[in-house]
């Protein structure tokens, strides 16, 4: 018997990588487990019964709860008395359960590891005929809806459209990896650690298995047949947001890194601050152009109100981009000549910008919607230019490169 202490295993830090290991055990389960107290008893019961005869002194398992406010850690804890196979992981600092799964596998010492949902749906005798698959040479064995002998219990027409559906968007995007399997919304398998070793996994959402074969080097994958049952206890955490999550982690797999890569080169943070910046330059230029402009009001010429209104819009947005958008840049160059410096050349990209939406504006308001439309012809040409703007202004008024090393 493998034995292990009763503390708490602590939680790793860092990239969601799987290393190599040496141990020799040949199964670690993980359980990744969220307000599941009333379940956790009967399932490491069963899961115990199962593997003791199956794997008798050769397995582990590895329940990791995300803090649970009903104390699913404890109750599994105090478990560990009856069940020295078992291990229990309690997160505070992250949540998710694809995460859960992959800091389980970091402190498992299996060759094989494997994962299964604390809530009773996924039958732990399915384990038999997967772990017989992958010890017969499968890099990956998954426990499949859509295969001879699967199926659901009881789900509605909605569920089952929904779950259909979602893969076949899985293969309109990403054929070669979700054409793999049947069913690759599936949370109940098992892989071959050296499938997966080396590989910084970054899943989306509830769903692990398409990291596993979208970033690993899995081979010959099985599929067993599994009934889906509906939950004893607990409520259940399928949402919308489980699908919406899917799909995004589709079209990540599917750019190959591209947009990591673009998210580098593009500080997308730093724009969405500058945009919030922008919405409060966009109400005092409305506000000042009425002011100006307006019929009712001083019904100045809208050539000369709008240069009026934008300058004053531009020294609000650089007052809050200075504060708060390049604050980290701003704080390394401080002193009134380098704000002063900063104000200039924000000013001169702006009025580039200023000059660019007084073009659109003129052309907007004059060719393409008519005079009736002068606010909306505005709006549309200060979004046009937004963008403009902020890339202009990251490469001269902020620059990055004006920052003074640390001397530490």
């Amino acid at each position: 018997m493998n034995s292990y202490t009763s503390e708490l295993v602590k939680p790793p830090q860092g990239p969601l990588r799987i290393t190599s290991t040496h141990s020799g055990l040949p199964f670690s389960l993980v359980i990744p487990t969220y307000n599941e107290s009333k379940n956790v008893g009967k399932l490491v019961s069963y899961l115990s019964a199962l593997l003791d005869n199956l794997l008798p002194n050769q397995y582990e398992l590895i329940l990791v709860d995300d803090n649970s406010p009903d104390n699913t850690w404890e109750v599994a804890q105090q478990l560990t008395s009856n069940y020295p196979q078992l291990r229990v992981m309690r997160r505070q600092q992250e949540r998710g359960l694809s995460s859960a799964v992959i800091r389980g596998w970091q402190v498992a010492q299996g060759e094989i590891l494997g994962v299964i949902d604390a809530d009773l749906q996924h039958p732990p005798e399915t384990l038999k005929q997967m772990i017989h698959h992958v010890q017969a040479g499968a890099d990956l064995a998954v426990a499949s809806r859509h295969v001879h002998g699967g199926g659901v219990s009881d789900w509605s027409p909605i569920r089952r459209f929904l779950s259909r559906g979602a893969q076949v968007c899985g293969l309109l995007i990403l054929p070669s990896v979700v054409g793999r399997v049947t069913d690759p919304m599936s949370g109940y398998f098992m892989v071959r650690r050296s499938a997966i070793a080396g590989h910084t996994l970054n899943p989306l959402g509830y769903k692990i298995l398409l990291e596993v074969i979208g970033r690993g080097n899995v081979g010959e994958i099985a599929e067993v047949g599994y009934v889906f049952q509906e939950r004893e206890e607990g409520e259940s955490k399928v949402t919308w947001k489980q699908y919406v999550e899917y799909l995004g982690h589709l079209v990540r797999l599917r750019s190959q890194g591209r947009i990591a890569r673009i998210r580098q080169k593009f500080p997308i943070g730093r724009f969405l601050r500058f945009g919030v910046v922008g919405l409060s330059g966009v109400f005092v230029d409305m506000v000042v152009l009425y002011l100006l402009s307006d019929p009712s009001t001083l019904a100045w010429g809208l050539t000369r109100s709008k240069i009026i209104a934008g300058e004053v819009a531009i020294l609000n947005n650089f007052l809050w981009n200075d504060a708060w958008t390049f604050a980290d840049i701003a704080r390394s160059q401080q002193g009134m000549g380098a704000r002063l410096k900063r104000f200039l050349k924000f000013n001169v990209v702006c009025l580039s910008g200023l000059v660019l939406n007084v073009l659109l504006l003129n052309l907007i308001f004059n060719v393409v919607f008519g005079q009736q439309y002068r606010y909306l012809a505005n709006l549309i040409a200060i979004a046009v230019v937004t963008a403009w703007n902020f890339w202009m202004n990251l490469k001269l008024s902020w620059r990055v490169t004006q920052v003074k090393k640390s001397d530490n």
